[in-house]
């Protein structure tokens, strides 16, 4: 798999704005991909107004901590549920744990060095 791309800038960013809060607020965020991924595997297949919806707030999410390379494949998702191509979006939609889970690694691993 590729490298993940994180926005250092982005991260510092919402550390500058929520200060004492940004620990627990990228925590919070990690449970928002897990939960929004989950959502999207449960509707993928038979509610694709509500799929396309969770792939875009974790495409949004992810956008705002940084998170790019897990961002662009959410998008992907999105993108193919919206020109109505399952067999694609469940391919990207395959990753997306993958892709969440590295993630985590790499903000984390940020967090501790910053």
């Amino acid at each position: 798999m590729e490298d993940m791309v994180i926005d250092e800038d982005a991260l510092l960013g919402m550390k500058s704005l929520l200060g004492e809060h940004f620990n627990d607020t990228l925590d919070f965020c990690y449970n928002e991909f897990d939960r929004l991924n989950q959502e999207l595997k449960q509707t993928i297949n038979n509610d694709n107004e509500s799929a396309i919806r969770h792939a875009h707030s974790l495409k949004s999410n992810a956008t705002q901590f940084g998170a790019l390379s897990l961002a662009e494949m959410a998008k992907n998702v999105e993108h193919s549920l919206n020109k109505g191509n399952l067999d694609e979006a469940l391919t990207y939609a395959a990753l997306l744990q993958t892709f969440i889970d590295k993630t985590k690694k790499e903000i984390d691993i940020w967090r501790i060095n910053s």
